[in-house]
């Protein structure tokens, strides 16, 4: 998110400065070569392999050079990225595209998406702290039953013997392998759950407030922003209604519809973070449901049952 924010803020202040919008990303493609890693961050991959912001910003100042549509450059790249990365850039692109088509001043539009995009950044960073702690807690504990196998055999049993060259410890050991990959499925798919769900929240408001801004009526900047939600398939939050309450409250109140509706986008990216750190709570307790039905089991199974087995054989050829 800070690379996408880091762009579209520089972006904006070209723009502002009276720099054509394709001079203004072929200016960054000579401050960002292909292949150059941000400062304090470690280079991915080799040397000659474009990083993502560096191919999207070429990306997108060939098309810019070449009369092509600059947002979908953008989003044709960000598709190609994935993941909350890949989200950030196709908001740059759909806001590039609204701009575009509603005749909102670019450069205010994108100072106010740098912004969005800054606390989305922080937000994600937040959940992902959130998160850690019992992410770590679900792989710590999936090492028990190694250790109670290590346990047994520290303890001077051969309980290695006994699981490996037996019937009895091969059923153990196939029942507490499938036990633990049950748990790490399990495992993968609270922390999975618990993450963000809408990736960009509020972005279709900051949509709206940007076609709002070029002063058209609200029925065309409303249809500008579903084409372009549509044509990158942007992730839909069914804010539809919600935008519609917030400009018939424009209307009756006679205040402008962009300050409502960017307000109401940061509001639900509060509620995102909120409800992020709620998760991030109720995970911890909800871990504890696989250690207890999988894990617990499968460390009886591979870490105590050889080892009474071990000992019950001992003594029985004792007598």
């Amino acid at each position: 998110m800070d690379d996408v924010a880091r762009v579209a803020q520089r972006l904006a202040v070209l723009l502002s400065a009276g720099v054509t919008p394709t001079s203004a990303w072929q200016h960054l493609v000579e401050v960002e070569p292909p292949g150059s890693p941000r400062p304090g961050r470690p280079p991915r991959g080799s040397g000659a392999e474009p990083l993502p912001t560096a191919r999207i910003i070429r990306a997108a100042a060939t098309a810019g050079q070449t009369g092509d549509s600059i947002a979908d450059a953008v989003a044709a790249e960000a598709g190609a990225a994935g993941g909350q990365v890949g989200e950030a850039w196709l908001g740059l692109a759909a806001a590039w595209r609204v701009a575009t088509q509603a005749g909102s001043p670019l450069a205010a539009c994108l100072r106010e998406l740098a912004a969005s995009l800054r606390e989305l950044g922080r937000l994600h960073a937040d959940l992902a702290v959130a998160l850690a702690g019992p992410a770590a807690t679900a792989r710590m504990v999936m090492f028990l039953p190694v250790i109670g196998l290590l346990f047994g055999s520290l303890m001077g049993f051969n309980t290695l013997q006994m699981l490996f060259l037996t019937l009895p410890g091969w059923l153990c050991l196939v029942a507490g392998a499938a036990l633990m990959f049950a748990a790490d499925r399990w495992n993968r798919r609270l922390v999975s759950t618990a993450r963000a769900r809408d990736p960009t929240p509020g972005l279709e408001f900051d949509l709206t407030a940007i076609a709002m801004g070029g002063g058209g009526s609200v029925d065309r900047a409303r249809a500008i922003v579903e084409d372009t939600v549509d044509r990158f398939a942007l992730h839909r939050a069914d804010a539809t209604t919600a935008i519609g309450q917030v400009l018939d409250l424009s209307v009756r109140a006679g205040v402008p519809a962009a300050e409502l509706l960017r307000a109401e986008a940061e509001q639900l990216r509060r509620d995102a973070r909120a409800e992020g750190q709620r998760r991030a709570a109720t995970l911890e307790v909800t871990l504890m449901i696989p250690l207890g039905v999988c894990v617990l089991p499968a460390f009886m199974l591979v870490g105590v049952v050889p080892l009474l087995m071990t000992v019950l054989s001992s003594t029985l050829t004792a007598f």
